[in-house]
């Protein structure tokens, strides 16, 4: 399509995984089809340097939006495109979510190059994640496991799956499929089983918060239903201190206008039973999907889960 001069040129800043890459293309191209000119910033994050820790340990989610969010009050860049699972539950002074995309598959997705689901799993095998949501929720589907500590970017660690590192490994679902690694996928986690994480699945638009021309650019990208969805998700971490690294999760599924939210939290060190907690409402706007989280999240600690921070 012909680049509309009339309007500014837009720089998104990415992160230079191949999924980042993936997600920030698959927003340039839909705004170059509204007639804007788009370019990438690449950049390399802290999250992406430090691979021989977990999260948890060095810092949690806000390592791979910082280097962005810099860039953006630089000037360097207008927006950044994030996989909103990363996205720390508050953004600092000065930075709005503006736009939130419609959802991939929020599950988690369970890939090995030997057994097709987890029940096939011998006992005692050794399984790679670094979330502590995954890690707390397959041990309470499989106390046998090893759970053992897995980083680095979806190809990285599909390669240490295949060298014989791990018996099997949880990747999310929307990552493989975007990444066409459709195959890799042996089967899929029904949230009965395994509760994705808040925001799993959908893309956030960052943009510093006094620019109402990229709102307005941004707004044909919106999706209503994700957007109120993830807020709901959102709201039940950021009650529990969910800027912190911890074992949560939250999920949001609609039906008819009324949105059921369960959450789910887990003792990391294994003393105490997996809480979970749920809620429904009918749900228009982004201050209603806040307050069914924050009442999920009120439940949630009731039944014994501890916030952090």
């Amino acid at each position: 399509m012909t680049h509309d001069s009339a309007l500014p040129p837009i720089v998104i800043a990415t992160r230079e995984s191949q999924l980042a890459l993936w997600q920030a293309q698959h927003v340039q191209a839909l705004l170059a089809a509204r007639g804007h000119s788009v370019s990438l910033l690449g950049m390399t994050t802290r999250g992406d340097q430090i691979l021989d820790r977990t999260l948890s340990k060095v810092g949690g989610k806000g390592l791979f939006v910082k280097e962005l969010e810099v860039a953006l009050e630089e000037g360097r860049a207008d927006i950044a495109v994030h996989s909103l699972k990363d996205v720390p539950m508050e953004l600092p002074g000065g930075f709005a979510l503006a736009c939130v995309m419609e959802r991939e598959d929020p599950r988690d997705a369970f890939v090995s190059p030997r057994y097709a689901t987890l029940d096939e799993l011998p006992q005692g095998a050794v399984v790679g994640t670094s979330s502590l949501r995954r890690q707390v929720l397959l041990q309470a589907l499989r106390p046998d496991l090893r759970i053992e500590p897995l980083r680095g970017n979806v190809q990285t660690r599909l390669r240490k799956l295949d060298e014989g590192q791990y018996a099997a490994i949880v990747l999310a679902a929307a990552g493989l499929k975007r990444l066409g690694l459709h195959e890799r996928i042996r089967s899929i986690f029904e949230p009965t089983q395994m509760l994705p994480a808040a925001g799993q699945g959908a893309l956030g638009i960052e943009i510093r918060s006094q620019r109402d021309d990229l709102r307005a650019a941004l707004a044909p990208l919106a999706h209503e239903r994700t957007w109120l969805t993830v807020t709901a998700e959102r709201a039940v971490s950021r009650a529990m201190g969910g800027s912190c690294s911890m074992p949560l999760a939250a999920h949001g599924q609609w039906s008819g206008d009324e949105l059921r939210l369960e959450a789910a939290w887990g003792d990391i060190e294994g003393r105490l039973p997996l809480v979970r907690a749920e809620g429904a409402a009918r749900v228009a706007t982004l201050d209603e999907a806040d307050a069914l989280g924050l009442a999920v999240a009120a439940r949630l600690r009731e039944a014994g889960a501890v916030a952090a921070c």
